[in-house]
Protein backbone atom coordinates (compact mmCIF):
# COMPACT_ATOMS: atom_id res chain seq x y z
CA UNK A 1 0.00 0.00 0.00
CA UNK A 2 2.37 2.82 1.10
CA UNK A 3 4.57 4.22 3.12
CA UNK A 4 3.71 6.85 5.85
CA UNK A 5 4.68 10.04 7.23
CA UNK A 6 5.28 9.14 10.77
CA UNK A 7 4.13 11.93 13.68
CA UNK A 8 6.43 13.06 15.96
CA UNK A 9 6.63 14.24 19.75
CA UNK A 10 4.73 17.53 19.59
CA UNK A 11 1.63 15.88 16.94
CA UNK A 12 -1.47 16.42 19.08
CA UNK A 13 -2.77 13.13 17.81
CA UNK A 14 -0.10 11.84 19.84
CA UNK A 15 -0.90 13.02 23.15
CA UNK A 16 -4.96 11.98 22.41
CA UNK A 17 -6.48 8.56 23.26
CA UNK A 18 -6.86 6.59 20.37
CA UNK A 19 -10.88 5.25 19.55
CA UNK A 20 -11.52 1.39 19.86
CA UNK A 21 -12.17 0.01 16.75
CA UNK A 22 -15.95 -1.43 16.31
CA UNK A 23 -15.84 -3.11 12.97
CA UNK A 24 -12.89 -5.89 11.76
CA UNK A 25 -11.96 -7.98 8.91
CA UNK A 26 -12.76 -4.15 6.65
CA UNK A 27 -10.67 -2.83 3.48
CA UNK A 28 -10.23 0.04 5.52
CA UNK A 29 -8.57 -1.98 8.58
CA UNK A 30 -6.85 -3.82 6.26
CA UNK A 31 -5.66 -0.72 4.46
CA UNK A 32 -4.36 0.94 7.56
CA UNK A 33 -2.47 -2.07 8.75
CA UNK A 34 -0.72 -2.83 5.50
CA UNK A 35 0.28 0.86 5.71
CA UNK A 36 1.76 0.17 8.83
CA UNK A 37 3.61 -3.40 8.13
CA UNK A 38 4.68 -1.08 5.18
CA UNK A 39 6.12 2.12 7.51
CA UNK A 40 7.41 -0.24 9.78
CA UNK A 41 9.60 -2.07 7.68
CA UNK A 42 10.88 0.20 5.82
CA UNK A 43 11.92 1.85 8.99
CA UNK A 44 13.18 -1.28 10.20
CA UNK A 45 10.81 -0.84 13.28
CA UNK A 46 10.05 -3.47 16.00
CA UNK A 47 6.59 -2.06 15.78
CA UNK A 48 4.27 0.79 15.50
CA UNK A 49 0.49 1.99 16.49
CA UNK A 50 -1.98 3.46 14.47
CA UNK A 51 -1.62 7.21 15.95
CA UNK A 52 1.74 7.65 14.78
CA UNK A 53 0.47 7.54 11.46
CA UNK A 54 -2.36 9.66 11.95
CA UNK A 55 -4.70 7.32 12.57
CA UNK A 56 -6.07 7.85 16.20
CA UNK A 57 -7.52 3.73 16.62
CA UNK A 58 -6.06 1.09 18.98
CA UNK A 59 -4.20 -0.88 16.31
CA UNK A 60 -0.85 -1.50 17.43
CA UNK A 61 1.30 -4.19 14.82
CA UNK A 62 4.82 -5.44 16.26
CA UNK A 63 6.91 -8.42 15.89
CA UNK A 64 11.02 -9.12 15.65
CA UNK A 65 12.92 -11.38 13.87
CA UNK A 66 16.21 -11.05 12.62
CA UNK A 67 16.49 -7.43 12.70
CA UNK A 68 19.66 -5.79 12.40
CA UNK A 69 18.59 -2.52 14.69
CA UNK A 70 17.81 -5.46 17.39
CA UNK A 71 20.94 -8.31 16.87
CA UNK A 72 20.72 -9.56 20.52
CA UNK A 73 16.66 -9.08 21.10
CA UNK A 74 15.14 -12.52 21.42
CA UNK A 75 12.08 -13.04 18.88
CA UNK A 76 8.70 -11.48 19.02
CA UNK A 77 6.15 -12.81 17.34
CA UNK A 78 4.59 -10.46 14.23
CA UNK A 79 1.41 -9.44 15.65
CA UNK A 80 -1.55 -7.33 14.50
CA UNK A 81 -3.35 -6.41 18.06
CA UNK A 82 -6.43 -4.54 18.34
CA UNK A 83 -8.44 -3.19 20.94
CA UNK A 84 -5.67 -4.66 23.60
CA UNK A 85 -5.92 -4.92 27.14
CA UNK A 86 -2.60 -5.28 29.25
CA UNK A 87 -2.11 -6.70 32.63
CA UNK A 88 0.71 -6.80 34.81
CA UNK A 89 1.56 -10.25 36.06
CA UNK A 90 3.40 -9.11 39.12
CA UNK A 91 4.86 -5.73 40.19
CA UNK A 92 8.45 -6.14 38.66
CA UNK A 93 9.84 -3.95 36.54
CA UNK A 94 12.49 -3.25 34.83
CA UNK A 95 14.95 -0.26 33.25
CA UNK A 96 15.75 -0.55 29.33
CA UNK A 97 16.66 1.60 26.75
CA UNK A 98 13.68 2.76 24.27
CA UNK A 99 13.85 4.98 21.33
CA UNK A 100 10.91 5.96 19.18
CA UNK A 101 9.87 6.41 15.23
CA UNK A 102 8.21 9.54 16.79
CA UNK A 103 11.16 11.11 18.26
CA UNK A 104 13.43 10.23 16.22
CA UNK A 105 17.20 10.54 17.08
CA UNK A 106 17.10 9.87 21.37
CA UNK A 107 16.79 7.53 23.23
CA UNK A 108 15.91 7.07 27.03
CA UNK A 109 15.59 4.34 29.92
CA UNK A 110 12.12 3.29 31.00
CA UNK A 111 10.67 1.10 33.66
CA UNK A 112 8.24 -1.51 32.37
CA UNK A 113 6.56 -4.09 33.55
CA UNK A 114 8.58 -7.72 32.93
CA UNK A 115 6.07 -9.62 32.60
CA UNK A 116 2.40 -8.89 31.23
CA UNK A 117 -0.78 -10.66 30.35
CA UNK A 118 -2.19 -9.18 26.78
CA UNK A 119 -5.64 -9.76 25.01
CA UNK A 120 -7.15 -8.28 21.96
CA UNK A 121 -8.03 -8.64 18.93
CA UNK A 122 -6.27 -9.39 15.33
CA UNK A 123 -8.09 -8.12 12.36
CA UNK A 124 -10.17 -10.99 11.41
CA UNK A 125 -11.78 -10.76 15.23
CA UNK A 126 -10.03 -13.48 16.33
CA UNK A 127 -8.66 -13.22 20.09
CA UNK A 128 -5.19 -12.65 21.17
CA UNK A 129 -4.41 -13.61 24.64
CA UNK A 130 -0.68 -13.65 25.72
CA UNK A 131 1.28 -14.20 29.21
CA UNK A 132 4.80 -12.64 27.84
CA UNK A 133 8.00 -11.31 29.62
CA UNK A 134 11.12 -9.38 28.77
CA UNK A 135 11.78 -7.81 25.21
CA UNK A 136 8.01 -8.83 23.85
CA UNK A 137 6.68 -7.62 27.20
CA UNK A 138 8.44 -4.10 26.95
CA UNK A 139 7.52 -3.85 22.64
CA UNK A 140 3.69 -4.48 23.68
CA UNK A 141 3.96 -1.62 26.50
CA UNK A 142 5.74 1.00 23.92
CA UNK A 143 3.75 0.22 21.20
CA UNK A 144 0.55 0.49 24.09
CA UNK A 145 1.14 3.25 25.12
CA UNK A 146 0.79 5.46 21.93
CA UNK A 147 -3.08 4.34 22.44
CA UNK A 148 -2.95 6.44 25.41
CA UNK A 149 -1.48 9.18 24.43
CA UNK A 150 1.68 8.05 26.09
CA UNK A 151 5.45 8.51 24.68
CA UNK A 152 8.04 6.93 26.26
CA UNK A 153 9.73 10.49 27.18
CA UNK A 154 6.98 10.45 29.35
CA UNK A 155 8.21 7.65 31.51
CA UNK A 156 11.38 8.62 32.31
CA UNK A 157 12.39 8.54 36.05
CA UNK A 158 16.01 9.85 35.58
CA UNK A 159 16.69 12.20 32.93
CA UNK A 160 20.48 11.94 32.74
CA UNK A 161 19.48 8.81 31.23
CA UNK A 162 17.69 10.29 27.96
CA UNK A 163 19.49 12.11 25.09
CA UNK A 164 20.37 11.89 21.70
CA UNK A 165 21.08 8.54 20.10
CA UNK A 166 24.70 9.89 18.85
CA UNK A 167 25.79 11.65 21.79
CA UNK A 168 25.08 8.23 23.92
CA UNK A 169 26.30 5.43 22.40
CA UNK A 170 29.33 7.09 20.04
CA UNK A 171 30.46 5.20 17.14
CA UNK A 172 27.25 2.88 17.18
CA UNK A 173 24.63 2.57 14.29
CA UNK A 174 21.49 3.12 16.52
CA UNK A 175 18.05 3.74 15.16
CA UNK A 176 15.09 4.74 15.97
CA UNK A 177 12.26 2.28 17.42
Amino acid sequence: MAIREVLRMGDPVLLQKAAPVAKYDTPELHALIQDMQDTMAHMNGAGIAAPQIGVSLRVVIFGVGSNPRYPDAEQVPYTVLINPVLNPVGELMEEGWEGCLSVPGMRGVVPRYTRLHYTGFDQYGKPIDRLVSGFHARVVQHECDHLEGVLYPMRIRDLSRFGFTDVLFPGMIVEDD
